[in-house]
């Protein structure tokens, strides 16, 4: 049985004294993840900081923009009135992370700290260019959510760094955005995903931003996919060739949850879908 401490400080200050004075300890939000990790005995901390009761980390400020505190619940985000109006397709991945309880317990910070190759809410906030507020023990810093991922399971955080707020631009009044996720039941870990927002000139793409999960080490953008729409008006044969881009993009595994190749297909196949979709279209 692992045994280690458990502690509940109420300031970020109080977090780092006592991860200081405990030494091999581990910050830890909804722990939906982290639990299964120590139970496998995969990770054996001596003491675990709980992020729960620092008041600072929690909620969402919608205002052009949006700031989420780190330690704010999925089913909060997926419920939040004013995220679906500015972010829809962040309230639609929030509202594809597994069930009711793990909705209720995991958090935002948790689910993009963890750094899985399928982290739902990765993609969305990829493509709405999310950023990162870090507090370490000696002082803050902010990052693009891009540099956060290092690879499975792997951040570029130092073990005393603590991300306290993800902060969403302004997303232009042209731009519409999307997320598609394929499982193979329900409240399942994706098998693929995606996330695709267009900003939108009639059925001209003057910019698009596309993220792909479950396909490669970690989330990732699809810049040669991008590059295909941007720029152009969205013809058959312009999102054709963007989807063919998408496939040679990714670098999908076959695991127990599928093969490489479909991996593959699914994502030329939604961003297909995601296109034409944000189009007004029927996909063909």
């Amino acid at each position: 049985m692992t045994r280690y401490d458990y502690v509940r400080p109420h300031s970020l200050a109080e977090a780092h004294a006592m991860r200081a004075e405990i030494g091999d300890a581990r910050f830890i939000a909804g722990g939906t993840d982290l639990m299964i990790r120590i139970r496998g005995g995969e990770v054996r901390p001596t003491a675990l900081v709980s992020l729960r009761n620092i008041e600072d980390l929690a909620g969402v400020e919608v205002d052009g923009g949006a700031r989420i505190g780190a330690a704010t619940t999925i089913a909060d985000v997926a419920r939040h009135a004013g995220l679906l109006d500015r972010f829809p397709a962040l309230v639609q991945a929030a509202r594809r992370v597994g069930g009711p309880a793990i909705r209720n317990a995991g958090t935002v910070g948790g689910n993009l700290c963890n750094a899985s190759p399928c982290a739902d809410t990765a993609l969305p906030l990829l493509v709405y260019g999310a950023s990162l507020r870090i507090e370490g023990a000696r002082g803050g810093r902010e990052i693009p959510l891009e540099k956060l991922f290092k690879g499975p399971r792997a951040t570029s955080l130092a073990p005393d760094e603590i991300v306290t707020h993800v902060i969403l631009p302004a997303p232009s009044p042209k731009a519409t955005a999307v997320f598609l996720k394929k499982g193979r039941v329900a409240m399942d870990l994706s098998v693929a995903s995606v996330a695709v927002l267009l900003e939108l000139d009639g059925e001209t793409c003057r910019s698009a931003r596309i993220a792909a999960g479950s396909v490669a080490p970690t989330p990732i953008r699809l810049p040669g996919a991008e590059a295909c729409l941007a720029g152009k008006r969205l013809t058959d044969d312009v999102v054709a060739a963007a989807c063919e881009a998408a496939m040679r993009e990714v670098s999908p595994i076959t695991d127990v949850r599928s093969t490489a190749d479909y991996r593959r297909r699914i994502i030329g196949v939604y961003l297909k879908r995601a296109a034409y979709g944000l189009l007004g279209r029927v996909t063909p």
